[in-house]
């Protein structure tokens, strides 16, 4: 039996996939030279054999295994590669992905755990163990999952969401969080630690330091317009009742609009977008953080660096740190 099991079907981010191995390969050179357990795994798919991900990269896999009560196997499942939530919807109805779906019920039902990250949460929502649990997935599809599984809580902002024996994350790279969070309960900190310095990895606790405003609206034109209404005011972006007004909406309509579009509050997205000002400009000008500060719509630099601290992880400081390396 091995730690982890990893189902991939036709289309799967080579990313995800690649990523999980390199993690893992990595996990078990440090554990073994550090005298601790090593971890196991193993690649499968419903049915055997090659399986053609997303880009023309294929893999050899095993079929699954039979379901085992009490089995103590993680099974991971990386996101499948889609450009929008019709896309995943028609995937999600094909022969493998069906086969995937009744093995990752099977597996939750027989007391194992499953994480999958991106549009594979999808998978899990289909299979019926996201059912009143709190979840994840990458931000622009959160409003999609939303509306698919109104009993599911749906937290957009977080990376990475553990609900009993269901685990969910953010973007195809949030495979890596995973990852990092499985090897470190599992296997021990140390271990995860050790990962992390070598492959140069860093756990992260929120997404919305990578929203891009103008993927937000998700074809909603009034959130469309709204978005473009603040990006042009800041710093100066009126108020949430103004904006309505000035959309010819009630402030209820335009909440409606903004929540089923991005999974988010309209106070919150707008917040989004000013996040994503102050980022591009720490990273693209020399201006000072009070300055960005000010750009944005904040009174003082210090909201901002609670801001940034809070939902990037970082300072803004570091931030313009990071942006800054290897630059001539």
């Amino acid at each position: 039996m091995k730690d982890f099991e990893v189902l991939v079907v036709r289309g799967t981010n080579p990313s995800g996939v690649s990523m999980t191995r390199d993690i893992l390969a990595a996990a078990a050179v440090f554990a073994e030279r550090q005298g601790e357990s090593v971890p196991t795994w193993g690649f499968h798919s419903p049915g055997g054999g090659r399986v053609e991900l997303q880009g023309g990269i294929g893999i050899e896999t095993r079929k699954l295994p039979r379901r085992r009560r009490g089995s103590a196997s993680i099974l991971l499942v990386p996101g499948i590669w889609v450009v929008d939530a019709r896309q995943l919807a028609a995937r999600l109805a094909e022969d493998d992905c069906q086969q995937a779906i009744r093995a990752i019920a099977a597996h939750v039902a027989g007391g194992g755990e499953v994480a999958a990250s991106c549009s594979a949460v999808f998978l899990l929502q289909a299979a019926g163990v996201l059912a009143g649990r709190q979840a994840t997935t990458t931000w622009w599809l959160a409003p999609a999952l939303s509306r698919l599984a109104p009993d599911t809580t749906v937290d957009a902002n977080r990376i990475l969401c553990v609900d009993g024996p269901v685990i969910t994350a953010g973007a195809a790279f949030a495979q890596s969080d995973v990852m990092l969070y499985l090897l470190r309960r599992r296997f021990g900190a140390k271990v995860a630690d050790g990962v992390s310095r070598v492959l140069l990895l860093q756990e992260r606790a929120e997404q919305a330091q990578f929203v891009v405003p103008a993927m937000l609206a998700s074809g909603d034109a009034l959130v469309t317009r709204l978005t473009r209404r603040v990006e042009t005011a800041l710093p100066d972006v009126p108020s949430v009742p103004a904006l309505a007004s000035e959309l010819c909406v009630s402030e209820r309509t335009l909440g409606r609009h903004v929540r089923r579009a991005t999974g988010m509050g309209t106070s919150d997205m707008i917040q989004s977008i000013r996040l994503h000002r102050a980022r591009s400009l720490l990273q693209n000008s020399r201006m000072s953080i009070d300055q960005i500060a000010a750009a944005v719509g904040y009174q003082d630099a210090t909201a901002l660096r609670r801001l940034m601290r809070k939902i990037g992880g970082a300072t803004p400081r570091q931030f313009r740190s990071s942006a800054s390396v290897g630059a001539p």
